[in-house]
C-alpha cells in the first residue's frame, strides 16, 4: 500500500472524531455561557453518552484488530509494526464507517421522500389536529 493512502487513512480517522468531539464541546461551551448549568446534562446527555459509547466501541475494535494483526504477522513470519497496524486499523474503521454513513444517508433520503402521511412526523397530522381543534372551538362558540 502506498504511503499517500496510509496518510489519507490516518488523517480521516483522526480528523473525523476530533471534529465531532470539537463540535460537541463547542456547543457545550456556548450553552454554559448563555444558559443555566443545570440544563447542560438534559441538553447534551445523548451526545455525551453516544460519544463515550463511540470511543469505547472504537477502542474495543482497536484491541481486537491488534490481536488479529499480531496473529496474522506471526503466522506469516513478518515483524509487527505499529505503523502498518494503524493503516490496517484505519482501513477496517473506514469500511465500518462507510457502511454506517451509507445507511444513515439512505434513511434520511428515504424518509424525506417517502414520509408516511398521518405519522407523528408528518405535517398532515398537525393539519388534521388543527382542523379538529378549530371545529371544537367553533362548536363551543369561543
Amino acid at each position: 500500500m502506498s504511503t499517500a493512502v496510509g496518510i489519507v487513512i490516518v488523517a480521516v480517522i483522526v480528523i473525523v472524531p476530533t471534529y465531532l468531539v470539537w463540535l460537541l464541546a463547542s456547543s457545550i461551551r456556548e450553552t454554559r455561557r448563555t444558559e443555566n448549568l443545570r440544563k447542560l446534562w438534559p441538553n447534551f446527555a445523548l451526545g455525551i453518552v453516544l460519544c463515550g459509547l463511540f470511543f469505547i466501541s472504537w477502542s474495543t475494535q482497536a484491541a481486537a484488530e491488534w490481536r488479529k494483526y499480531v496473529q496474522d504477522q506471526r503466522d506469516h513470519g513478518s515483524p509487527v509494526e505499529a505503523g502498518e497496524f494503524v493503516i490496517v486499523f484505519g482501513e477496517a474503521t473506514l469500511q465500518n464507517w462507510q457502511s454506517e454513513f451509507l445507511e444513515a444517508f439512505a434513511l434520511v433520503v428515504f424518509t424525506s421522500m417517502y414520509l408516511h402521511h398521518g405519522s407523528a412526523e408528518s405535517k398532515d397530522s398537525e393539519d388534521r389536529i388543527e382542523q379538529k381543534l378549530d371545529k371544537v372551538v367553533e362548536k363551543l362558540g369561543a
